[in-house]
């Protein structure tokens, strides 16, 4: 019986590997990725963030890098800024050294909203008459959920290149997989990503009650999932145990709420999702891992980062260079003529496997289980790290 079990857990981990494909949808029309002969003029690149977030930077990073590969920048070495969250740093930077025939960050176009609701309003307005006015902006790079919904509409029509967010169907930012709805606007999207993280999880730890923390809201929903999370649920017959936040993820009360969340949900579930919010930080970790540890709860995280700092288990994607290409060269074709409606949305990229063993041990996570993904696992933490 425990060999049959290992091979079944062998078979989860081949196929979960296998399901995650690396490509590009294929374009409705081809256009070029290179650069061409000429050009009319440069083509003025402006930034929107909701607010700072540890994937924006190497996205950005990333999506540069992609261009100088592809010709458009003559090459370049980007220094990493400290503070993994900032682009505020990195913009101005861009804009002063990167040597382009082609392209143009514009100094002048960076815009941050710190995740204020307040700012988002005003910066939404600025934006929207520059964009529509103004004219002086060719392309805009959106970062995140706030941000790509606050440009996916027709109160503009400039090309709008929508990355890091985590559903964006989900979020309303585009229409479907297939269509954003809106001729300038592009999203990369990975369909079933959440769908094949929960059913990793489910066919490791066959659990009956999942316990979700988020706000219910479009936004709240589509940071948690929740739609490939009640799909799953309903084809594997478990049961979801909602956590309704009540603040948003960046209102000064909204860890202590994350925390309360995770001890009223633990005497309640078998399992933990984790979706990726600001109140589940290295910070909060301690008091919310305190919680559902006391139960022996196993966790399973949305985001591979927060592994090291005590929670179980991640399927994650690896790092952004594949996904930064993506966005490059849905640029680059923009550029060439596409409509951004025009190109497919779809990158599946590669995953990885984290795994935190002390986190495992203080659960007692059956040992054919964790001997398993000792061995298969990309990222093994054997201790649990604090943070400083």
């Amino acid at each position: 019986m425990k060999a049959f079990f290992r091979i079944s857990l062998i078979n989860v981990i081949f196929i979960l590997f296998l399901s995650f494909s690396v490509g590009f949808a294929g374009n409705k029309k081809e256009y070029p990725t290179s650069p061409p002969a000429k050009i009319a003029k440069k083509w003025r690149i402006a930034y929107l963030e909701g607010g700072p977030w540890r994937d924006y930077q190497s996205a950005l990073i990333a999506t540069v890098e992609g261009l100088s590969k592809l010709g458009w920048t003559e090459e370049i070495a980007i220094p990493r800024p400290k503070d993994i969250h900032d682009t505020g740093e990195l913009w101005p930077w861009l804009a002063a050294n990167v040597k382009s025939r082609y392209l143009e960050f514009a100094a002048d176009a960076y815009y941050s909203n710190n995740w204020d609701e307040e700012s988002r309003k005003k910066t939404k307005a600025i934006l929207i008459k520059r964009l529509s006015e103004d004219r002086d902006i060719d392309l805009i790079i959106v970062m995140g959920t706030w941000a790509g919904q606050d440009l996916a509409n027709n109160s503009h029509s400039v090309p709008t290149v929508v990355a890091s967010t985590t559903d964006a169907v989900a979020a309303k930012i585009v229409k479907s997989v297939e269509d954003s709805g809106y001729d300038h606007v592009h999203a990369r999207v990975d369909p079933a990503l959440y769908e094949r993280q929960i059913r990793a999880f489910h066919d490791l730890l066959g659990f009956k009650k999942l316990g979700v923390p988020f706000k219910d809201s479009v936004t709240g929903r589509s940071y948690a999932a929740i739609e490939h999370i009640e799909k799953v649920a309903e084809e594997r017959q478990f049961q979801i145990i909602p956590y309704y936040m009540k603040y948003t993820n960046t209102d000064k009360k909204s860890p202590a709420e994350m925390i309360e969340c995770a001890r009223e949900l633990a005497p309640k579930i078998d399992a933990y999702y984790a979706p990726m919010h600001d109140s589940i930080n290295p910070k909060t970790l301690p008091e919310i891992l305190a919680a559902l540890n006391e139960y022996k709860v196993p966790t399973f995280s949305q985001h591979s980062d927060l592994v090291r700092y005590g929670l179980l288990l991640t399927v994650a994607t690896v790092k952004f260079e594949g996904r930064g290409m993506f966005y490059a060269k849905t640029i680059a074709r923009i550029i060439n003529g596409a409509k951004p409606r025009a190109l497919g949305q779809v990158y599946e990229t590669p995953v990885k496997i984290a795994f935190n063993k002390a986190a495992a041990k203080i659960i007692d996570l059956r040992d054919d289980i964790y001997h398993l993904l000792s061995e298969t696992a990309d990222e093994v933490y054997e201790e649990i790290e604090v943070s400083k």
